[in-house]
C-alpha cells in the first residue's frame, strides 16, 4: 500500500471528524437495483453519511445484502461540487468480499486500487437540468477495462437509462433501464424494465 492510497483512505474520515454537521440516513429495499441491474438478489439496507465543506459535499454510502449474498455488498466514497448548473461527482465504488480473509487486507480488498483484481471502480459523473428534463452522464475512469459509460434522462417520475460496457450484455450502448417511480412520506416504489436483460423489477423502499 503506497502513500497515495493511505492519504486517499484517510482524507474522508478526517474530514468527517472536523465537520460541524452531518447528514445521516438509512433506507431498506426489497431489492438493490441500480441502473437496470439487480445486485445480490435479496433485500438490502442502504445507510449513508455526508457533510459539506464550502462548495464540496463528501460522503459515504453503502448497500448491504440482508442474506449476506456475495455481490450485494457495496461501500462507496464520493465527493460532489457544483459549477453553475452542473454538478460533478467523483465516486469510488468499493465492493467488499468478506470471504476467507477480511477484504480490508487481502489482495483484492480495500487497498487494491488498480489492476484486473481491483474491487474499486472510480467514476466521474455530471448532472444538470435542461428545462423539465434532468440529465446524468457517467464514465468509469479506472477499475473497469471497458471504461463503461451511462446516460440517464429523467422527466418527472419517468426515467430512461442507456449504457455500454458492463451495463449491457454485449457491451454495446443501448437502453438498460426504463422506469417510473412514486413516493409518499417515507415510502417509495419503482417499476423498472431492463430491455437488454429482458426482465423487470418492482422495487419498494422505506427511509428509516
Amino acid at each position: 500500500m503506497n502513500l497515495k492510497n493511505v492519504i486517499l483512505l484517510l482524507y474522508i474520515p478526517l474530514a468527517f471528524i472536523n465537520a460541524r454537521e452531518y447528514n445521516l440516513s438509512a433506507d431498506l429495499y426489497n431489492r438493490y437495483v441500480w441502473r437496470g441491474t439487480d445486485f445480490g438478489n435479496t433485500a438490502t439496507v442502504q445507510p449513508s453519511i455526508e457533510t459539506t465543506f464550502g462548495q464540496v459535499t463528501i460522503g459515504a454510502w453503502g448497500a448491504w445484502a440482508l442474506n449476506g449474498a456475495e455481490g450485494g455488498n457495496e461501500c462507496d466514497l464520493y465527493a460532489t461540487t457544483t459549477f453553475g448548473t452542473v454538478s460533478l461527482t467523483l465516486t469510488d465504488y468499493f465492493f467488499p468480499i468478506y470471504s476467507s480473509l477480511d477484504s480490508l487486507y487481502n489482495g483484492d480488498g480495500l487497498f487494491k486500487f488498480s489492476g484486473e483484481t481491483s474491487t474499486h471502480i472510480f467514476e466521474l459523473s455530471a448532472s444538470t437540468d435542461i428545462g423539465p428534463v434532468s440529465i446524468l452522464t457517467a464514465t468509469n475512469l479506472s477499475g473497469d477495462t471497458d471504461k463503461s459509460s451511462y446516460l440517464e434522462l429523467s422527466y418527472g417520475s419517468f426515467s430512461v437509462g442507456f449504457g455500454n460496457g458492463f451495463y449491457s450484455l454485449d457491451g454495446k450502448f443501448k437502453p438498460v433501464s426504463i422506469g417510473i417511480s412514486a413516493s409518499r412520506d417515507n415510502f417509495s416504489a419503482s417499476y423498472i424494465i431492463n430491455p437488454d436483460q429482458e426482465t423487470s423489477f418492482l422495487v419498494f423502499g422505506i427511509t428509516l
